[in-house]
């Protein structure tokens, strides 16, 4: 043991041999060849005592090797071809190893092999990444594989045959998010390839896992799901599934066409019971669902919010009160801003989110408390600064439309005495930003207002105040007043909340103004036609509506405001004789609602009126949209100015062209009346919004102005005619001189 001792330290290096000789004790410049084989001597001794133990251990370790062998072939085959010294170990060795593994404890040494994977870590430094991360052994996947795949699936899907298609699939996706150093044992080079491998796992992988976990399908009715996890199979495939599902929802995060995108939600839609089982995996599908239903198109804003229901339907007591949260969240950045294009997306979400709110109501009036508070403490903090920082707090679209959705919201779930409450103060701060400004350039947001205490008073059937800010409008504004300006496209007030001072001198604010007061009293009424009290509550608008006849002079204003007072009229007979031939009290409240309920079914005049009207309005409103497009692409023609004008005259050496000279030269040379100067100078503001009109517009064919006027160009200057006489209004010497001659 002595030599072999002496051979084993004579192979150390000279700084192994100074550090064993620092761990034993001894001097180091006073060592030679005799007192490092008698150091060796020195220590034999100790090992020795132990080597009957050690030795013990060694055969107990050779009894293992061979038992293996019967025990698991497989590996035993697997050592014998890749580590045959583990195998045939001798042990006589096993001390001198044991020693040599002691004393090389005390130090760091590193294997030869270990150099040649340096070289290979410094060759990937060159290469890059992609080496290491992508084994060499990547499968490229091809349409016969995924077509034997499909046809395993359909016959009897394995475990393997679900995990070769969940590493393909993840494969898929890492090409989606361009990440290159995924590690997949798949690669996919081919779109063509890629687009057959998503169809085919978002068709064919629901039922194929339902099958291999043998769950059963759902009876007819039943509305609570089976859950994967309830199989014993749950355990042995969760790895795969949730590598799976984790990949759908990378997918849906990276797609961006729409129709794509609808397609793999309508599968997460199957796969909701798995995500359900896996909670991580459920929370990113949830943040992914509230991004599409916020932000997505029409059809996946419907999938995603299908898939939200359902998983908070099942899962209350979890993801309810965090999806409510993220999804009012989205809601309200999305309400910035309000166009035509924008509206339908923010009414659908104020539908869809009022809809989550009514699975739970406790959960519901705690959000509901805390977000009004919000709004009412904005309202309060206006009122007392006066400020105009605080003011655009309150009167901004965010503010409006989240008055829009609690009303949606308290009207959904009515009636429900959890949030009953919650109705009067959402009451008092629609009606305190009504008063928080009360001038004309904001009678667009006071409208908004008001429907939206039409929309909380008849769903929740209390009584709110409406008609006196409406009635208010026509006591405030001036209808007889001519307007300063004309203009040709209407005024949308669904879409704006104020008017600019432009807006309030044009023919086309009145104009809107009066068919919006039309349309919401006549709403208003239309609620309450059926209750006994109706005439009394028709008395002070009758009265005003009178007094509007009297003094305005506009026939088209007082035509529709007649006609509303007569509808009101009529109603309030009808209901009158009806009440007569009632034999009950008013104190009598049961009779009141069955009295109340029995008009109802049987309809009144002003409803059955205000469901025609309703039809036609509407038939209306789309005829609106399409005119504005047409006057969008309608070339209309543009008034030359005299300066432009009398450059031309110089050119032209023609006498005759004067004709076409300019529009204001022949009146100012006439010297026309003070009206006539009015009516120019109400002319003139029908260019104030186009600064650089100098000439009139080209043909269709391209031609200069000078040609002959054909066919074609007269129709822009009958319509400027046509114009130009409702300027005038009446002024018949205007006209004339105003008229475009079609002579050279």
């Amino acid at each position: 043991m002595a030599g072999k001792n002496k051979r084993k330290l004579e192979d150390l290096s000279v700084d192994e041999f100074m550090l064993s000789g620092f761990d034993s004790g001894e001097e180091e410049d006073c060592e030679d060849e005799e007192s490092t084989q008698q150091k060796g001597k020195m220590k034999k001794p100790a090992p020795q005592k132990t080597s009957v133990k050690k030795h013990g251990k060694a055969s107990e370790h050779k009894d293992q090797l061979t038992a293996l062998k019967s025990k698991d072939p497989e590996f035993y085959e697997f050592l014998q071809e890749n580590d045959q010294k583990l195998l045939n170990f001798d042990d006589s060795d096993s001390l001198e190893d044991e020693e040599e593994d002691e004393e090389e404890r005390m130090y760091h040494k590193l294997p030869s092999q270990l150099e040649e994977a340096d070289d290979d870590e410094n060759d990937e430094g060159e290469s890059g990444k992609k080496d290491v991360k992508k084994p060499k052994e990547a499968t490229k996947v091809t349409e016969a594989m995924i077509e034997n795949w499909r046809t395993g699936l359909r016959k009897e899907p394995t475990a393997k045959l679900i995990r070769d298609i969940t590493q393909a699939f993840k494969a898929a996706v890492a090409t989606t998010k361009g990440d290159s150093e995924e590690l997949c044992r798949y690669t996919i080079s081919d779109s063509a390839v890629f687009n057959s491998l998503i169809l085919f796992c978002i068709k064919d992988m629901h039922a194929a896992l339902n099958k291999m976990l043998k769950l059963k399908a759902p009876e007819k009715g039943q509305k609570k799901l089976i859950l994967p996890s309830s199989s014993p199979r749950w355990q042995k495939n969760q790895v795969d599934i949730k590598m799976y599902i984790a990949g759908v929802v990378q997918l849906l995060s990276s797609l961006t066409q729409s129709t794509v995108v609808a397609a793999v939600l309508r599968h997460a839609n199957q796969m909701v019971p798995y995500y359900l089982c896996l909670p991580k995996q459920c929370r990113h599908f949830l943040k992914s669902l509230i991004k599409h239903w916020s932000t997505g198109e029409e059809t996946v804003r419907v999938l995603a919010f299908l898939a939200l229901n359902k998983i908070c339907r099942n899962k209350q007591e979890i993801y309810l009160n965090s999806v409510l949260k993220q999804m009012y969240i989205a809601y309200v950045k999305n309400c910035k801003f309000t166009s035509p294009n924008t509206l339908p997306v923010i009414n659908f979400m104020q539908q869809t989110l009022a809809e989550m709110y009514s699975l739970d109501t406790q959960v519901s009036y705690q959000h509901a408390f805390i977000y009004i508070r919000q709004l009412a403490i904005h309202l309060r903090n206006a009122i007392n600064l006066k400020k105009k920082e605080t003011c655009q707090s309150v009167y901004n679209w965010q503010y409006v439309h989240c008055l829009y959705l609690w009303c949606r919201v308290l009207s959904t779930i009515y009636p429900s005495e959890v949030l009953e409450p919650l109705i009067y103060p959402l009451s008092q701060v629609i009606i305190g930003c009504i008063k928080l400004v009360p001038i004309s350039r904001y009678y667009p947001l006071r409208l908004h207002c008001v429907r939206v205490i039409i929309l909380l008073s008849a769903n929740t059937k209390t009584y709110v105040p409406a008609l006196p800010f409406l009635l208010e409008i026509l006591q405030q504004e001036d209808f007889n007043k001519k307007p300063g300006r004309m203009s040709i496209k209407p005024i949308n007030f669904a879409v704006i909340l104020k008017l600019s001072k432009t807006n309030l001198q044009e023919k086309a604010y009145k104009d809107g103004l009066v068919e919006q007061l039309y349309d919401l009293i006549l709403e208003y009424f239309h609620t309450q036609a059926c209750s006994i009290g109706f005439p009394e509550l028709a008395l002070p608008t009758i009265v005003q509506l009178k007094a509007f006849l009297k003094e305005c002079k506009v026939a088209n204003y007082c035509k529709q405001m007649r006609q509303l007072l007569e509808k009101i009229q009529e109603n309030c007979s009808y209901i009158t004789g009806r009440r007569q031939k009632a034999a009950f009290g008013v104190a009598d409240v049961t009779a009141v609602a069955a009295w109340e309920k029995q008009v109802a079914e049987e309809g009144t005049p002003l409803t059955k009126y205000y469901s025609q009207w309703k039809k036609l309005r509407e038939k209306e409103i789309q005829l609106e949209i399409s005119g504005k497009e047409r006057m969008e692409d309608l070339n209309l023609p543009e008034i030359k100015r005299k300066k432009a004008e009398e450059k031309k005259a110089d050119k032209e050496s023609d006498s005759d062209d004067d004709d076409d000279g300019d529009l204001f030269k022949s009146k100012e040379d006439k010297g026309d009346s003070d009206e006539d100067d009015e009516g120019l100078e109400d002319l003139s503001d029908l260019t104030d919004d186009e600064e650089d009109i100098d000439d009139l517009e080209e043909d269709d064919s391209g031609g200069d102005q000078k040609t002959p006027s054909s066919s074609k160009g007269k129709a822009p200057k009958k319509m400027l005619k046509t114009e130009l006489k409702e300027v005038a209004e009446g002024d018949e010497d205007m006209v004339e001189d105003l008229e475009l001659s079609d002579q050279d």
